[in-house]
Formats: C-alpha cells, sequence, structure tokens
C-alpha cells in the first residue's frame, strides 16, 4: 500500500540585513562584490558567491560562463573549491550567494542550482558539519540552516558505503 509522505522545511526571512549579525552582513558583501566581477556575457545574470570558513576566513567566487554552455562554473562551486583547496582543513560554516540582474539590480530570486546544492552536501557530509545557505535577494533574505533542507534525498558518499576521504 502506497503512503504518501511530505518534506518541508522552515527558513527565516528577513526584509533587511541590519537584522543579520555583522558576520553574515559581511559574508552577504563580499558576495555581492564577487557577483561583480563575474564574467556573464551570456545569461547577464552575474553570480557571487562567499564562504566563511571556521577560521574566519572568507573565499569567494563568482560564476565563469562558456559559450560551451556545460563548461561554465557557478560562483558556489568556484567559491568552495577555492575554499577547501586553498584551506582544506579549514571547515565551512556558511555560504553566502547573490545575484545581480541584467538591469545592474540584486536579484529578485536566487538559489543553488541541482549541481552546486550537491557539491555543497558533500562538503557537508565529508565534514560531519552542517553549512549555512544565506539567499541575498532584491527585497528579502533567506537563511536555511543546512543544504540537506534543500536537497532532502541527496546521494552522497554514504549510498556509495566509503568512508569520507581525509582530503
Amino acid at each position: 500500500m502506497a503512503v504518501t509522505k511530505n518534506i518541508c522545511f522552515s527558513f527565516l526571512e528577513f526584509d533587511n540585513a541590519d537584522e543579520l549579525p555583522a558576520s553574515d552582513r559581511e559574508l552577504i558583501l563580499t558576495a555581492v562584490s564577487a557577483a561583480g566581477l563575474a564574467y556573464a556575457p551570456y545569461s547577464k545574470f552575474r553570480v557571487g558567491a562567499a564562504v566563511r570558513l571556521e577560521s574566519g576566513k572568507i573565499v569567494h567566487g563568482s560564476n565563469v560562463e562558456n559559450a560551451a554552455f556545460p563548461s561554465g562554473l557557478c560562483a558556489e562551486r568556484t567559491a568552495l573549491a577555492a575554499a577547501v583547496s586553498n584551506f582544506p582543513d579549514d571547515r565551512p560554516l556558511a555560504i553566502a550567494i547573490t545575484a545581480i540582474a541584467e538591469n545592474g539590480d540584486i536579484a529578485e530570486s536566487v538559489s543553488p542550482c541541482g549541481n552546486c546544492r550537491q557539491v555543497i552536501a558533500e562538503e557537508e557530509t565529508r565534514r560531519g558539519s552542517q553549512i549555512r545557505i544565506i539567499l541575498y535577494m532584491k527585497n528579502k533574505i533567506r537563511v536555511i540552516e543546512s543544504i540537506s533542507l534543500l536537497l532532502p534525498l541527496q546521494f552522497n558518499m554514504n549510498n556509495l558505503r566509503l568512508d569520507p576521504p581525509s582530503r
């Protein structure tokens, strides 16, 4: 007999960045700056991300598009890859994500794509700790405590019955 199951989650939503702790505001400002560095000649949608590490360091990344569309890189993955490769022993605690629309305004909606969700989930799983997701949009800020809320039925190393890699 089939049973209907539901997946739902809660998140915090703020109208103003002033309601957030200073460390989150700093992360958002870094993500906004990173969005300004994006190379997005095709979509004109410039995305920036900033990762706060346990040490307090902030590492940023932006999207880099390519005429061969699958070859482009998302801001979330460039930021997280830079953090992990440059500071392998420094655990990511949070990632702020924002986008600048073609008209130059902060985008009205932003959320990690499926590939980025999977990459963030891998980092949470291998580190054994959550990474807060901060989505900075034109009229609101959403704070989500873990990527597992955005990717609840994720595939990860546990599905392969592997121990987390040491690095």
